[in-house]
This record gives structure tokens, sequence and C-alpha cells, in this order.
């Protein structure tokens, strides 16, 4: 069963495989000056919006039929080449428009005797991507 996806990175769960994310986590913000006046109270003022984030991990294991290099080379891909990713979960589309992979960080588990990685933990984190923004 597909469960959503970032871009073509599935999130999905069958007998064959299992690649879903765990503790997601959407945040915003927005920018907030200050302007200091002479014996008086400091006067707040919104300057504009940051833009929204979104951070979860995945595991990847080769005993729920992933490839965990393969999966980590297609999030360098979009990381690397700034590649702007739709993120579907469910029937809903997040976000304004798309996300860009920020950083991501890798928790290798199990290995084989060939230094071949079995399982890990991928933290991911995004950046929202307005359409039109350079």
């Amino acid at each position: 069963m597909k469960i959503g996806c970032l871009g073509d990175i599935p999130f999905q769960v069958s007998d064959a495989e299992v690649q879903t994310f765990t503790s997601f986590k959407w945040s915003g913000s927005v920018q907030i000056s200050t302007h200091k006046r002479h014996l008086t109270d400091a006067l707040t003022e919104v300057t504009g919006r940051d833009p929204d984030k979104i951070e979860f991990k995945m595991t990847l294991s080769a005993f729920l039929g992933v490839n965990p290099e393969t999966a980590i080379n297609k999030i360098w891909e979009y990381e690397r080449g700034f590649v702007a990713l739709p993120l579907v979960i469910g029937d809903k589309g997040y976000g304004k428009y798309r996300w860009l992979i920020n950083s991501h960080s890798i928790t290798g588990k199990q290995f084989d005797g060939s230094g071949n990685m079995l399982s890990c933990e991928v933290s991911i984190k995004l950046v929202e991507y307005i359409k039109g923004a350079k």
C-alpha cells in the first residue's frame, strides 16, 4: 500500500517492501524585528515569513525489501541537485508548492562482511520552496 511520496521516493508498505517515515515534524515561523525607542517600550514589527520546514526519519533496510544504498543515492541526487520535490502523504499535498532537501544524516545500523549497508536510519530535513523563487 502506497502511503505517499517525496518526489519519486515512495512511502509504502507491502508484503515485499516497507519504506515509510516516522517522527514527522512540520514547523513554521515569522520574521520579527524589534525597534528600540528611547526611554519607552520597544516596538515589534512582523517583516515576513520564513519558509516552512519538515523533518522526518526513514528506516531503510534490506530485510524490509529496500536497498539502503540505492535509496540514499536518490536522496543525495535530490539534495545536491537542488531538486524541488512535491511531498504527498495519503491524498494530501503538503506545502504551497514544493520542498528542497536541506540536509540529511544517516545512522548505519547493520552491515555485511563486505561493508555493504544492510539497514540504516535516515533523518531528512526539508525546506519549503515557493514557486518562482530563485
